[in-house]
This record gives C-alpha cells, sequence and structure tokens, in this order.
C-alpha cells in the first residue's frame, strides 16, 4: 500500500487513538501472557509486538530498534532517510545504499513486473501530488497527466557491484510504503525465531504476522474487517499459523472533496484512485513483505488477473465487492468463519473463469 507519513500533530493523536482501537484486522484470542505487549508510532502507524510468555524487555527493545532502523532507509519523512537521498539525486547521481535498501528495491521490481505494473515503486510522484493522509486537494488533470511519465520501474538503474540505486529520470521518486511495512514484519519474525520464540504477534498498522501458534496450540484467529463497515463486526475470521495477513482496501486511506470519496490506492497507469467492483483483498502467505504488495496491487487488477497471479504464485487471497460478495482460493476457504450476513463464500477462481 502507498504511504504517505505527513501527519499534523492534531491529527496524529486523533489516528494514532483511532487505531489503537480498529485496526485493519483485528486478532482474536485468548492467550495469557507474562509480559505485556508493547505499542509503539513508527512509519506514521501503530505498531505492536506481542511475544506472550517467551517475550524479554531486551527482546522487546531489539525489535523496535529494527523497526526504527528500517524507518530510516523508507521513509519520506525523515529528511536525511535512504530513499529521500536517493530521490533528491534522481537523474543526477547513483547513491550508495545498504544491500538490505537493494533487497528490498529488487523484490519491488520483481512484484511490478509480476503484476504488469500495478505496484510500481516509482510511484512516488503521484503519490506526494495526491497528498491523501492529509486530505488532497484533488490534483489537476493537467498535473497528473505530467507526472505519469515519471512512473517507470524500469528507469531504476540497480549496481550492486558498488551498492548504488540511480534513478535515471529527474524528478522521479521511489515510495516504498507498499512493501516496507511487510519487509519489517518479515524481519520481526526472523529475530523471533532466532531468539527461539515459538509464539508471537506483530501488528504493523493492519499488516499481521502471526508467528507459530497459541500457547494452547490452537491456530490463531484473524479477523478481517467489513468493508463496508470498517468499524463493526468484522466480516470473516480466518484461522492461520506460522504466515502473515495483509488487507488493503479504499475505507482505509481517503478524502473527500464535492461529495467524492478519494482514496489512497492509486493506479499507476492513470495516476487516480482505483475504481472497480472491489472493496478489499486480504492476501495470506508466509512473506509478509509478498503479501503487502500483492494486497495493494490485485485491488487494482481486479478479479481476473488477480486469481492467475494468486494461483501462478500458490498464495492464498480473499476478495471482497462492491456487490457483497466474497471470493477465496480454495485451500484458505475452509479456514474461513463468516461473522456477519454480507456476504456467501465463493472460490476465486471459479469466479475467473466466469469471466
Amino acid at each position: 500500500m502507498h504511504m504517505n507519513y505527513n501527519y499534523n500533530m492534531r491529527n496524529f493523536i486523533f489516528k494514532f487513538n483511532l487505531l489503537l482501537l480498529t485496526t485493519t484486522i483485528f486478532i482474536f484470542s485468548a492467550c495469557t501472557k507474562n509480559i505485556p505487549a508493547q505499542t509503539r508510532i513508527y512509519m506514521g502507524t501503530v505498531c505492536t509486538i506481542n511475544l506472550f510468555n517467551d517475550g524479554t524487555e531486551k527482546l522487546y527493545a531489539e525489535m523496535f530498534y529494527k523497526i526504527q532502523e528500517t524507518e530510516k532507509l523508507f521513509s519520506t519523512t525523515i529528511q536525511d532517510s535512504i530513499i529521500n537521498q536517493v530521490n533528491e539525486n534522481a537523474g543526477k547521481k547513483p547513491v550508495v545504499v545498504s544491500s538490505e535498501f537493494i533487497d528490498v528495491l529488487e523484490k519491488a521490481c520483481y512484484i511490478t513486473n509480476l503484476t504488469q505494473g500495478a505496484f510500481d515503486p516509482t510511484i512516488g510522484p503521484i503519490v506526494k501530488l495526491w497528498n491523501i493522509s492529509n486530505g488532497g486537494p484533488v490534483p489537476s488533470k493537467e498535473n497528473i497527466e505530467k507526472l505519469l511519465p515519471l512512473v517507470d520501474y524500469t528507469a531504476i538503474k540497480i549496481d550492486k557491484s558498488k551498492n548504488t540505486v540511480f534513478l535515471s529520470r529527474t524528478d522521479m521518486a521511489l515510495d516504498l510504503g507498499g512493501i516496507a511495512k511487510g519487509y519489517i514484519a518479515d524481519q520481526l519474525a526472523l529475530i523471533a525465531k532466532s531468539a527461539g520464540i515459538k509464539s508471537a504477534l506483530f501488528d504493523l498498522g493492519g499488516n499481521i504476522y502471526a508467528l507459530g501458534e497459541k500457547l494452547d496450540k490452537s491456530f490463531w484467529n484473524i479477523g478481517i474487517k467489513d468493508p463496508l463497515n470498517p468499524n463493526s463486526t468484522p466480516a470473516l475470521s480466518i484461522l492461520v499459523k506460522n504466515t502473515s495477513v495483509v488487507t488493503s482496501g479504499a475505507y482505509e486511506r481517503f478524502f473527500e472533496e464535492n461529495g467524492k470519496r478519494y482514496h489512497h490506492i492509486l493506479d499507476t497507469k492513470t495516476g487516480y484512485p482505483v475504481e472497480n467492483d472491489t472493496l478489499s483483498v486480504t492476501i495470506i502467505c508466509e512473506s509478509s513483505m509478498l503479501a503487502d504488495a500483492l494486497s495493494t496491487s490485485i485491488y487494482v487488477l481486479g478479479f481476473e488477473t488477480g486469481a492467475q497471479i494468486l494461483e501462478k504464485l500458490n498464495v492464498e487471497g480473499i476478495l471482497i465487492t462492491k456487490d457483497k460478495k466474497i471470493f477465496s482460493t480454495p485451500k484458505i476457504k475452509q479456514n474461513l468463519m463468516q461473522r456477519t450476513s454480507l456476504c456467501l463464500c465463493m472460490d476465486l477462481f471459479n469466479r475467473r473463469s466466469m469471466l
């Protein structure tokens, strides 16, 4: 999901309180724990780590330090972040970056290619122009069309021998907000596994990573919001273990102007918020980074192409549509529990065959 991290203090406090009450994905569990879960703000969102009985203050500190250091790589609101250094030197010169930065950028480019450009890390100029998180306003068609040629991942030049990244056109800009939270969730899971943690939950603004099983050996029960009523009872809950669950939806971040809603999921081809029959996309897979990027790009692509990509990657997914129907991949369907009368579950691949 593309992210803009500019918050004034008033909006920040409001959104912080709201996120504490309602994240994109609810977590249901009845586990006891000795050390309470810890929550801090990074990347403009609420980050909660819960290590249950195996957690130590030192391990919590190590994990939050990892989030903080990664934010310095990918946040466009930190003036001297690595991503800002790359953007400021677009069309001028290559910038030396860490191997970690290159790894994430390469994976972003892989997903761009896989999704036919629906996910593109060079969306930065369009994201900045829309300024969704701060309420717009709607940019002019002329300004959007002027920036669209800058959205082109093939203009990213990576030199792994020198550890450099170069944006070959002036005014290009990277935005890795649609993959960075997923990357961090994967890193937290690796740290936890290395420390011998058997049961943990990581929630980075709705990007969920469920490590292992609950303490009673049962699966985690993760709730998925009803996109038509995001503050009410979740539409579904799903049983998972050792996996990530990430949802993207038009209800997450938006502003309204002249009676029309403009959300944060932008079409890389048109430069406007996506308009299709999809309300939300949930991806369930071991890689939170992949789930993060796919949830956004499949929202953009819609049913037919989205189902083909999930089938190719052997990744599970759930789509909720504007006509109040839920479509899921076959394997995950058996682990779904419907919690509202939103719709009947149908096979995503069967839906694809009908189109």
